[in-house]
Formats: C-alpha cells, sequence, structure tokens
C-alpha cells in the first residue's frame, strides 16, 4: 500500500550521479564569523535545513557579456564539458538540469529555491513554485549572473538548488490582519516583559556587567522559552529530514 507522505524522486536516466540530500546545517561564512555566531540565529539555523539541495555535478565558471542571448554566457569547466549544465535562456542565465521527476503528496507544492542562507557573489538563484503533485514533467534550476564581464565560479559539491514542500493554497487561506498590540493584553505583557529583559541585557552588556557578560547572548528563543520562562513543547532546535532511500 503507497505512504500518503511519500515523496518521491523518480530517476529519468540510470546511473544519475547528481546528489540530492538533506540541506545541511553548515555554511562557510557562518563558520568563519567571529565566534561562528550566526548559529545563535535559530531561524537561520532552521532555514538552512528545510528542504533538500542537489549537488553540483561539475566545477565550472561562467562569463556574462551582458547580451540577452544565450551565446552570450561562457561557460568553462574544470573538465570535459557537462551537457546538464548549459547556457539555455539567455539574459545571462545559467541553467542546471534536474534530473529527477518528484511526486510529492497530494496538495504539497515543491519549493524550487537557492540553498538558503547559501551565498554566491557574482549570481543570483531563481525561485519557483510547481505542482509536483500532479506534473508529469521536470523542471531546471536557473542562476542570473547579476555581474557583467566577470567570471562567476560555482564549485562541484555546491548545492545550487533546494527543494522545499509547501502546503498548495496555504497562503491563500489565511486571513491577514493588523491589530494593535493592545488588543491582545496577554501578549501585550509577554511581549513588554521581553522588551524590558532585553534591554536589560544589553545595557549589561554595554557596562560590562560580569552576569551579562558570562551569559553572552538571550537564549530563551533557542530554548523555547516564553517571557515568563515556560517550555513551548512543540519548538525545533533542528530538523531531522530522512533522505532518499533507494527502493529495490
Amino acid at each position: 500500500m503507497p505512504d500518503e507522505n511519500a515523496f518521491t524522486a523518480y530517476e529519468l536516466h540510470p546511473g544519475a550521479d547528481t546528489p540530492l540530500e538533506p540541506a545541511p546545517i553548515a555554511r562557510d561564512w557562518m563558520d568563519a564569523a567571529h565566534q561562528r555566531h550566526p548559529y545563535r540565529c535559530l531561524p537561520l539555523v532552521i532555514a538552512n535545513q528545510a528542504g533538500w539541495v542537489l549537488r553540483n555535478p561539475a566545477g565550472f565558471r561562467a562569463y556574462w557579456y551582458g547580451g540577452p542571448a544565450k551565446e552570450d554566457v561562457e561557460l568553462r569547466f574544470d573538465g570535459p564539458r557537462d551537457n546538464r549544465i548549459v547556457s539555455h535562456f539567455g539574459s545571462g542565465v545559467v541553467t542546471f538540469t534536474v534530473p529527477f521527476l518528484f511526486r510529492t503528496p497530494p496538495g504539497v507544492n515543491l519549493w524550487v529555491k537557492g540553498p538558503a542562507n547559501w551565498i554566491k557573489d557574482g549570481a543570483q538563484p531563481l525561485e519557483g513554485v510547481v505542482e509536483t503533485d500532479w506534473l508529469a514533467s521536470t523542471f531546471t534550476m536557473n542562476w542570473k549572473i547579476t555581474r557583467v564581464c566577470e567570471w562567476v565560479r560555482f564549485d562541484k559539491g555546491d548545492p545550487f538548488c533546494m527543494l522545499v514542500p509547501v502546503p498548495r493554497g496555504l497562503a491563500e487561506m489565511l486571513v491577514p490582519r493588523r491589530a494593535a498590540i493592545a488588543d491582545d493584553p496577554d501578549l501585550k505583557d509577554q511581549y513588554h516583559r521581553w522588551e524590558e529583559s532585553r534591554k536589560g541585557f544589553l545595557t549589561g552588556l554595554s557596562s560590562r556587567d560580569p552576569a551579562a557578560v558570562r551569559q553572552g547572548w538571550q537564549k530563551d528563543y533557542f530554548q523555547g522559552k516564553t517571557p515568563d520562562g515556560a517550555d513551548f513543547d512543540p519548538h525545533q532546535t533542528r530538523l531531522n529530514l530522512k533522505g532518499f532511500e533507494k527502493q529495490e
């Protein structure tokens, strides 16, 4: 009996060597930061992991001469030319072939995007949302070169695409509204507790208060604690996505 939560990557050709795996937590620029402080930002860390990535099968450089034609992009590979990476659309766009046809559960789209918080100087990933619960064709991943007449490097093994499942229609189901925070007295009280705590902590840091310096940074959100000290049980500090298992 089929699994109603199955997310299947159908290989279009035998021996596909494009790695497909859960997105990693680590980012080079976060590792290089002072005391690796970006990892203290839990929303950043969760976003890094919130999907699956495909990794670049070949190292190459891209050079856009600035014109609209596909011939205005030059690609130079580290080894033999890889025909899965081409200039197809023009306008400085580099196209990666995705060697899978994806099938998600009913009502679930794929947000096809660049790897979250993976910074590449000179190129911007182009993003799209695909209805992969019924589509019988694949899609490509595309990067727009943003520097004219400069080489942009794409290393082998770097993630070039991130797949994030999103329920179709969720954004349209929501009922947006604006309200004064005074309309929710309990929330207002919690916010002011947090605000006073934050001000006190920052004042302590600036005055080199030993307790604040020893604490280093406020961990309430990371630990899932509300301003009154209660724990929010569904809080997540890490995602544990499953890898794609080969069916025998």
